[in-house]
C-alpha cells in the first residue's frame, strides 16, 4: 500500500463526509448536465432511445414479472464519458441484451453518479453500470450486489492519473496547490475520490485548489489540454486515448504528474430483491453479447469495456481496506 493512501486520516473522513452530502442532495451538479428528466419513451416489447434523466421514472411492478413487457427492467448508466457517445452506447448495449435475453429492458443515462444509484435505491432502476466508489455506496446503502467486472487491456483494475497542462509549470502533486482543478464528478473514484487524497497526503486540501465540475473524464482532458477552466485534473488511466482524435497532441500536451495505485474496475450490478435466474440471464447475455463483434463494438464504445468477468462483493474488498487506511469509512458516509 502506498504511504499516499496511508496519510490521509480524519481530514480526508471529514471532507468525503460533506462531499457525498452535497453530491447525493443534488448541489454538486455536473457542469453540463441536463436539467430534463422523465421516463425514457418506448413501446414496451422493444428497447427505447436512453433518456438523460436526473432520476429514473418509478419502475414499479412486482418482482416475479420482471422482465415483461407490463414491468420492464430498468437499466441506468452513469456519465462516466461524453455524453452522447454514452448515450448512443447504452442504446446499443440496451438492443443487444433485450435480443440475447428475450427480456423487456428499457435504458436511461442519470446525470450524475449520485443519481445513478439514489434511483437504485429507491427502485427506479433494477440494473446500474456503476463505478468503483458508487458500487461501494450502494453496496452498503441499498444492499446492491455486482454481476459482472469490467475487463480491460487484460485487466479488471485501473488507476487514477493526476493531469496538468504542459504550460502550466506543473511537475509534482504538491504544484497544484492554488490551481484550478477539473474533476468528472464529486463522486468519480478516480476523477475525484482517490486523487483528492493523493493531495491530501502531501498537504494540500480541497480549499487548496478551485474545483470545476467538468461532467465526465473526456471533459476534464479538454479542459487540461485547453488550460482555460482548468490547468490540472484527474482522469482514469489513460482517458487521453479519447481524444488523440480531436487533440491528436493530447499527450504532449496534457501531462501525467501522478498516479494512483490499482483500484478495481467498474461494474454491472444488480438492486436487492432481483430474482437469482433474471440476474443470470442479465450476466450471462451480457457475457455472450461481449463475445460478439456488435456487442464487443458497443461496450468498447460506451466504457471502454473489452469483456466481463464474474464477479461477487468480495472483489472490492482490498480497495475497501485501502480506504480504510485512507481514513474514509464507506459504510458512515453511506448514512449520510
Amino acid at each position: 500500500m502506498s504511504v499516499l493512501l496511508r496519510s490521509a486520516a480524519i481530514a480526508r473522513r471529514t471532507t468525503l463526509a460533506l462531499l457525498l452530502a452535497v453530491a447525493v442532495t443534488g448541489c454538486a451538479r455536473t457542469a453540463n448536465a441536463p436539467e430534463t428528466g422523465g421516463e425514457p419513451t418506448s413501446d414496451a416489447g422493444s428497447s427505447g432511445p436512453t433518456a438523460v434523466v436526473d432520476d429514473a421514472a418509478p419502475a414499479g411492478g412486482d418482482m416475479a414479472t420482471l422482465g415483461t413487457a407490463d414491468n420492464p427492467i430498468v437499466m441506468t448508466f452513469v456519465p462516466s464519458g461524453e455524453q452522447e457517445t454514452v448515450m448512443t452506447g447504452s442504446e446499443a448495449i440496451n438492443r443487444l441484451l433485450q435480443d440475447a435475453t428475450g427480456l423487456v429492458i428499457k435504458s436511461n443515462v442519470a446525470t450524475s453518479y449520485a443519481a445513478a444509484i439514489e434511483a437504485m435505491g429507491a427502485g427506479n432502476a433494477h440494473v446500474g453500470w456503476l463505478n468503483t466508489f458508487n458500487y461501494l455506496l450502494a453496496h452498503e446503502k441499498f444492499d446492491t450486489r455486482p454481476l459482472l467486472v469490467a475487463e480491460r487491456f487484460g485487466s479488471t483494475s485501473y488507476a487514477s492519473l493526476v493531469v496538468a497542462n504542459a504550460d502550466a509549470g506543473i511537475a509534482t502533486l504538491a504544484d497544484v496547490k492554488g490551481k484550478t482543478f477539473c474533476r468528472a464528478d464529486a463522486l468519480s473514484t478516480s476523477g475525484w475520490i482517490v486523487p483528492s487524497v493523493m493531495l491530501k497526503a502531501i498537504g494540500v486540501a480541497e480549499s487548496d485548489v478551485t474545483v470545476v465540475d467538468s461532467g465526465s473524464h473526456d471533459a476534464v482532458v479538454a479542459a487540461v489540454y485547453a488550460g482555460k477552466d482548468c490547468v490540472a485534473g484527474a482522469v482514469f488511466d489513460d482517458a487521453r486515448d479519447g481524444a488523440k482524435e480531436t487533440y491528436p497532441d493530447v499527450m504532449d500536451k496534457v501531462l501525467v504528474i501522478a498516479t494512483s495505485d490499482d483500484i478495481p474496475n467498474d461494474n454491472v450490478s444488480v438492486i436487492a430483491g432481483v430474482p437469482e435466474d433474471i440476474a443470470k440471464k442479465l450476466a450471462e447475455g451480457l457475457l455472450s453479447i461481449s463475445a460478439t463483434e456488435a456487442g464487443a463494438k458497443a461496450l468498447t464504445d460506451t466504457y471502454g469495456i473489452e469483456k466481463f468477468q464474474p464477479t461477487t462483493d468480495t472483489f472490492y474488498d482490498a480497495f475497501r481496506s485501502t480506504l480504510d487506511l485512507a481514513g474514509v469509512d464507506v459504510a458512515e458516509l453511506a448514512e449520510e
